[in-house]
């Protein structure tokens, strides 16, 4: 049995968890189609107590187990539940440094890399606790080759140990666009361009609106989804200017009818194990502006123009670039579903179950 450390249900949603939900419910899928890659396996979500997940999956079932929660629940109740002969899976950066028969995933270095966007004790924490995991475990997995480096240089995790997976974006195709969105957010009069707002320091967000200053009075609306709030990222009036329109959340069919009707969707970030969200555009046929950090160009390729994450100006003249010539929009959008099509959550299913498959035929030997 594949035990699934099922933790991050305990949480409101990150795109870590995003990634953990889209593998088990992949994995799922799978087994239902009876796929040779989860012939003689079976699966069981482990979950702390109190915590009843929304989702069901039909051929994984769950099971409440220990008393405590939290990290004391990971780091004691969950080995201890765990069968003697069963391997666990713990798919979100964190897992119990008393199980050596476990597969980890490991998504990024960002506490050591942009420590600014952590508190001090969860720093010191994810210093000790990583470089155990990676010593302990079977496997390591991470979701880029950029990953795979920062790992190593900040955890110490030897690279023979780390094994590359995809993710994917084409869950945001699963429920119908929102396509009342457009005009309910004031934004059917005029082309706009659409960004992603967080209050984190490595997603780089004050840039857009420094761009847009640049600009002084663009041919287009900027369309800014997200729960920030925007006297945080505030700058030369950029709060209350009418070219800006702060959308605050929105659900998926929103956010899907916003990437289908844009004319390009900015991506500013500096730190990104992966960044899903820019896959998630390319699904939609939305033109992608991202930064030229991190693991961004790895994942999106030659499907989208990039920036100096560091350079208003030059965000500011691509955008005006692409607001005006719709040949290379065109063009960007043929190429970012190209790109895609090369990601997908069962792609990431299949490459989790075969590195368990790895652990499992090692550990028989």
């Amino acid at each position: 049995m594949i035990a699934i450390n099922g933790r991050f249900f305990s949480r409101r949603p990150t795109g870590v968890d995003r990634f953990a939900y889209e593998a088990i419910s992949s994995i799922n899928d799978l087994i239902e189609a009876s796929d040779p890659v989860v012939r003689g396996l079976s699966f069981k979500i482990m979950l702390p107590p109190g915590v009843i997940p929304e989702q069901e999956f039909s051929h994984i079932p769950m099971a409440t187990v220990g008393r405590n929660r939290g990290q004391l629940w990971e780091q004691w109740d969950l080995p201890r539940a765990v069968p003697r002969e069963s391997l666990l899976l713990s798919l979100c950066n964190t897992g119990p440094i008393l199980s050596r028969q476990q597969v980890v995933v490991i998504h990024d270095a960002a506490t050591v890399k942009m420590p600014m966007t952590f508190s001090r004790a969860f720093r010191l924490w994810y210093r000790v606790l990583v470089p155990l995991l990676g010593k302990v475990s079977r496997t390591v997995l991470t979701v880029s080759e950029f990953s795979r480096q920062e790992i190593t240089s900040a955890f110490g995790v030897s690279p023979d140990k780390i094994s590359v997976v995809v993710e994917g974006g084409e869950h945001i195709l699963r429920i119908p666009a929102d396509t009342t969105a457009i005009q309910r957010f004031g934004l059917s009069g005029r082309p706009y361009v659409l960004a992603v707002s967080s209050m984190a320091a490595h997603k780089n967000f004050q840039l857009v609106l420094d761009a847009i200053s640049c600009l002084g009075n663009p041919p287009f609306d900027v369309a800014i989804a997200g729960g920030a709030n925007p006297r945080v990222f505030g700058v030369s009036g950029m709060v209350d200017c009418e070219r800006v329109k702060w959308l605050g959340y929105v659900s998926d069919a929103e956010l899907r009818a916003l990437y289908e009707s844009a004319i390009c969707f900015v991506f500013p970030s500096l730190y990104e194990g992966f960044g899903i969200p820019p896959l998630e555009a390319m699904n939609c046929g939305c033109p992608v502006l991202a930064s030229l950090a991190a693991s961004i160009p790895e994942v999106c390729g030659d499907a989208a123009l990039y920036f100096d994450p560091h350079d208003a100006d030059e965000l500011a003249t691509l955008l005006l670039r692409v607001a005006d010539e719709s040949a290379l929009r065109a063009e960007l959008v043929m190429k970012g579903h190209e790109r895609a099509a090369q990601f997908s959550w069962e792609m990431a299913a299949r490459q989790i179950v075969a590195a368990c498959h790895g652990v499992l035929g090692y550990c028989r030997e």
